[in-house]
């Protein structure tokens, strides 16, 4: 029955193709709502594991450390110890620190039931008193009524007093008592337990995990996964231990300042401001909260609540924009919204230690999505690096028809590349984009003319910056570069470079180089970017548009004065016939100055063809507008040579 052919005049039912994208999508959801409630059923699990990661990361640098000296086991458990016996000795300082605290609360009750009741009389009392006396004035006398008997019958009422009933319960077991005092204390030492456990594993089997990773998320490229995995843990080591040693200090300090200034536990305060200080943003204000409300008890007076406000405002800031950027760099990697997403998403999650856990667990998905091209929506979603790459912001602004964000781009850009860098890097490749789209068919006149307009603009607006290499020392990213390897930093044109002064006059002139745009939408914006980065090492140039060398108008093109000519294209592949037709028509009326013409793809034959060139009367091809001027920069210097050999001559 299948192989038979369906009925006359019926035709077999036809199927939609299933839509993979929404299928993804949809998977995508589900493994997401999967993920999120196993982190929030298995916390009890994943809350010392993760913390124990975590800790694997910061304590990494001093296991390497007595590796060498102690092996591989003896050095993950040596520098778990020393961990413990620090938490231990600050656990029992802490401690005792509390038990102070706790006994003298009484006396610093009556302080602040003091303070808060003159609060209240110098703002709701007046109030009250303001409210008391309208309904005083308003209130009309009135005469007490009683109803024969009832008064009586209150009376015998009051007169019946409640039996007081005591309930007695019977003294407890030793047994009783010790749960009752250890109880609470068993989850947090179980879940410490765990911690130091699984750090010493994570410490004993770094390589080992590493490799898994691997396996799972780069086996294909060993050389780039493993060097990327590598850099991430070296980073985030780093990162964390600055930030450690950081808050230490940030602790330490605002624990000395509480003790001067006489607040009670200031070891207590201290430590609190240094776990508290992971948090960003928040950190420190919710670290404030309890010492300041100490401060008002603890003196009659406002001074000392006034001074401790002080050392957390200058404090604070010192520590996250001062020192903080001196330590580990300009930025954590994290975009600030993320940061505070993160924050509320861990403590739904976990609790208050979801929030102290939320900023080192949100960078460390960040680093695995710059190193794991499958994670690489974290580092799109949580990172701080711009959505889309210089180019394509350049693309995108011009669309748009924003050339003063285009420009503010570029001012950012060129603190890190001279501006013919930047022209071939990222405008130029931005208009390559758009021939693209032109040739697709996908963009309107309209849209072409608005983006031509702000390329016009744009240029105008860059015309103050000179073509030099700006001064080295830019920071950079200290959590997680890209993980492919950067290009070699580009620079300005290079060689044996005229000064404006020992240019010839000829060079100097506004004729000296025609920038002749070519047949292209864009051609005439490449013509006068040439034209502007020519005049920034000193020759003139002035920029000639393709209709002025039209068959009908070449003849009337003024040749006076120019030394060179220099056709302009975007992009431009082989030799196509109107290029061949205006070189013939320029030979027409040249008289020996030389041409140049680009901008070929990089690897085109036509910059390796000498016969070629010469056959089409090109004497240079170039494939980057950096060349280009490198080339009329050294034609000049041959002119200013020739010029003093007649002289000497």
């Amino acid at each position: 029955m299948s192989d038979e052919e369906p009925p006359a005049g019926r035709h077999p039912v036809q199927v939609a193709p299933t839509d993979v994208p929404s299928v993804h999508a949809l998977l995508t959801l589900q493994v997401a709502v999967v993920a999120v409630a196993a982190l929030y059923l298995a916390r009890e699990v994943l809350i010392p594991v993760t913390i124990a990661v975590l800790l694997s990361f910061l304590l990494a640098p001093l296991a390497n450390l007595l590796r060498g000296l102690l092996g591989r086991a003896a050095s993950a458990l040596v520098t778990v110890a020393i961990v413990v016996v620090i938490v231990l000795a600050l656990s029992g300082l802490i401690g005792t620190q509390v038990a102070d605290l706790v006994s003298d609360m009484p006396r610093y009750q009556y302080t602040l039931e003091r303070k808060a009741g003159a609060i209240r009389d110098m703002t709701l009392g007046r109030l009250e008193a303001i409210s008391d006396s309208l309904a005083r004035e308003q209130k009309l006398p009135s005469q007490p009524v009683t109803v024969g008997g009832n008064t009586a019958a209150r009376t015998d009422e009051a007169a019946v007093q409640p039996i007081p009933v005591e309930v007695h319960q019977p003294p407890s077991s030793p047994m009783e008592v010790a749960e009752r005092l250890l109880a609470p204390a068993v989850n947090p030492l179980a879940t410490a337990a765990i911690v130091f456990i699984v750090t010493i594993f994570v410490l004993l089997q770094r390589e080992d995990l590493r490799d898994r990773l691997i396996r799972l998320f780069g086996s294909g490229d060993l050389h780039r996964t493993t060097f990327a995995m590598d850099d991430a843990a070296r980073r985030l080591s780093k990162y964390f231990l600055a930030q450690l040693a950081l808050n230490t200090g940030f602790g330490c300090v605002i624990g000395t300042g509480l003790y001067l200034l006489g607040i009670p536990s200031p070891l207590v305060w201290g430590t609190m401001a240094a776990v508290l200080a992971f948090i960003p943003y928040v950190g420190t204000p919710l670290a404030a909260a309890l010492p300041l409300v100490l401060a008002a008890a603890v003196d009659p007076g406002w001074s000392t609540l006034l001074k401790t406000a002080a050392l957390y405002l200058i404090a604070g800031p010192m520590a996250n924009q001062v020192l903080e950027p001196l330590l580990y760099g300009r930025s954590t990697g994290l975009s600030p919204a993320s940061v505070v997403v993160a924050a509320t998403f861990w403590t739904w999650l976990w609790g208050p230690i979801g929030l102290i856990l939320s900023t080192p667990l949100t960078l460390c998905l960040v680093v695995l999505g710059r190193h794991v091209k499958r994670l690489e929506f974290l580092d799109v979603l949580l990172g701080d690096r711009p959505a889309l790459s210089p180019v394509e912001s350049f693309y995108q602004r011009m669309l748009a028809g924003d050339p003063d964000e285009a420009g503010d781009q570029a001012e950012v850009l060129l603190k890190k590349m001279p501006l013919s860098a930047y022209y071939d890097e990222v405008a130029m490749k931005g208009l390559q984009l758009a021939v693209h789209d032109v040739r697709r068919g996908v963009l309107a006149p309209e849209r072409l003319d608005r983006i031509r307009r702000s390329v016009e603009t744009m240029v105008q607006d860059l015309d103050e910056h000179d073509d030099v290499q700006p001064p080295a020392g830019v920071e950079d990213d200290i959590v997680a570069p890209p993980l492919a390897a950067p290009d070699p930093p580009k620079s300005a044109p290079q060689g044996d470079l005229p000064t404006a002064p020992e240019l010839p006059a000829a060079w100097r002139s506004s004729q000296a180089v025609l920038c002749v745009a070519g047949r292209g939408r864009f051609d005439e914006s490449v013509a006068a970017i040439l034209a502007q980065l020519l005049g920034k090492h000193g020759i003139g140039a002035r920029v000639v548009p393709h209709d002025m060398v039209a068959r009908d108008r070449v003849t009337a093109l003024d040749l006076d004065g120019v030394a060179m000519i220099c056709v302009c294209y975007v992009e431009i592949t082989g030799t196509p016939a109107q290029l061949r037709y205006l070189l013939r028509r320029l030979h027409q009326r040249l008289s020996g100055q030389k041409v140049l013409v680009g901008l070929w793809p990089a690897g085109d034959a036509m910059l390796v063809d000498t016969r070629e060139r010469r056959s089409l009367g090109i004497d240079h091809a170039t494939c980057s507008l950096r060349q280009s001027v490198e080339v009329c920069c050294a034609e000049a210097r041959a002119a200013a040579g020739s010029e003093a050999e007649e002289l000497t001559a």
